[in-house]
């Protein structure tokens, strides 16, 4: 390989190193492929903020963007961005953005932003309504398990269905 080429794959390789998402493996729940800012999408392209302080499911834009621990989160406003950005810990889904329940049981499966409730000021997601219907059963219960199951799964493989 002649030293131009050697050169540019050095260069190739140090800039894939410098975008790779500052978190470990399976830590967030992402849409596969990446966002224009680099990052794997969270939280279905939801606005977090929205979600807890309104209550309220709103699609973000792309035009509003900030990348926390490597994934991109988007927002209806510049508002909730900087709100976010100043806060993102008052936002972020709980359990990495997985289904709440499934974490109760040692499981991660996707975080569906349709099925959702916010407690005590923090956001939770859901697989589908039947688990939703679970989680509305034993709200507290559910999540003190996920709560000392996260710590023990939070880098392990997502659960494939």
């Amino acid at each position: 390989m002649s030293l131009m080429k050697s050169a540019i794959a050095a260069t190739l390789l140090s800039l894939a190193a410098l975008s790779a998402p500052a978190m470990a493996a399976d830590e967030y729940n992402t849409s596969s492929g990446l966002t224009a800012a680099g990052s794997p999408l969270g939280l279905h392209g939801v606005d977090p903020v929205a979600f807890v302080s309104l209550g309220n499911r709103i699609d973000g834009t792309a035009q509003y963007t900030a990348v926390h621990d490597g994934v991109a989160y988007y927002f209806a406003s510049q508002e909730a961005m900087d709100a976010f950005t100043a806060h993102p810990d008052q936002y972020l889904p709980q359990n990495g953005g997985f289904c709440t329940f499934g974490v109760s049981v040692g499981k991660k499966f996707d975080g569906d932003p349709q099925f959702a409730a916010v407690v005590d000021g923090k956001l939770y997601l859901f697989l589908n309504e039947a688990i939703f219907r679970e989680f509305q059963k034993d709200q507290s219960g559910t999540i003190t398990k996920a709560e000392a199951n996260w710590k023990k799964i939070r880098s392990t493989e997502a659960t494939k269905l």
